[in-house]
């Protein structure tokens, strides 16, 4: 463990000085960023222009989600480029034989071979608007509200982190250029919405299918001092230990799986 966070923090400096090298690319990265965001928020404004409430959530506890959600989605596009090229630059171009050449775990590299650095800024908004609602809420964090943010943060990140690995993993058995990563990747905004809003599939399909609920909605409502929820945010730790050991089991037989292309 000693050996990787060192390489880990070795590999985040590396890429962090080849990435700032060229500034202007950077900037024009992060304001993308910044946009696409402001986009996501001018949602909820339209939406709330036109309606009070939502259900029984008024504007600022969807803001508080919506903010919260930013910051384990944010942490997890830090380290999940590759899994979106995974399935072209690994599987059919064969450049996933010279990751299991290196004396390093092939999903270690995968990983952290690059970083989206523009996607910090996101975790900034994030907690910004989370402290904003908050205060509008009038809600009085204390120590343990914002440590139980910090582990339900990154507890998000795992679980997504864990979905879509497993969803990545589907390249060693298809060689498909594309993989099915996008399409599941667009519904991580349902996750910010309260999940009452949705049908009855929809509500069990993001609890226990594809967890994204768990990663933001169950964790913000926790923080919003919405009793009926609090029976899920225990379950939190429980659903994120599964998920990243399904995970850690698919990568391992997908690794098994992979026969190189012999270019």
């Amino acid at each position: 463990m000693k050996r990787h966070l060192s390489l880990l923090a070795e590999y985040f400096l590396q890429y962090a000085k080849v990435r700032l090298a060229y500034k202007g690319d950077f900037l024009i990265s992060v304001f993308t960023t910044l946009v696409a965001t402001g986009f996501g928020f001018a949602v909820v404004l339209i939406l709330f222009s036109r309606t009070p409430r939502l259900l029984d959530w008024s504007f600022d506890e969807i803001l508080f989600l919506y903010g919260f959600g930013l910051i384990p989605q944010a942490l997890f596009n830090v380290v999940s480029i590759n899994l979106y090229y995974f399935g072209d630059v690994y599987i059919v171009q064969g450049k996933f034989d010279r990751i299991l050449l290196r004396p390093v775990h092939s999903l270690f590299q995968i990983l952290f071979e690059q970083f989206r650095l523009e996607s910090l800024s996101d975790i900034v908004i994030g907690l910004g608007v989370v402290i904003y609602a908050a205060r509008q809420l009038h809600l009085d964090f204390g120590v343990l509200d914002w440590l139980s943010l910090l582990f339900a943060a990154l507890c998000g990140a795992v679980i997504y982190l864990s979905v879509f690995l497993m969803l990545t993993c589907v390249s060693f058995w298809m060689e498909d250029r594309v993989g099915v990563v996008p399409p599941v990747y667009n519904m991580l905004a349902f996750g910010r919405y309260p999940l009452k809003i949705y049908n009855v599939f929809l509500q069990f399909l993001l609890s226990w299918v594809i967890p994204f609920g768990f990663a933001t909605f169950y964790p913000s409502v926790h923080l919003l001092r919405r009793a009926e929820f609090h029976a899920y945010f225990y379950m939190l730790p429980v659903v994120t230990a599964a998920f990243a050991a399904l995970a850690w089991e698919v990568w391992g037989h997908g690794v098994a799986n992979y026969s190189s292309t012999g270019s």
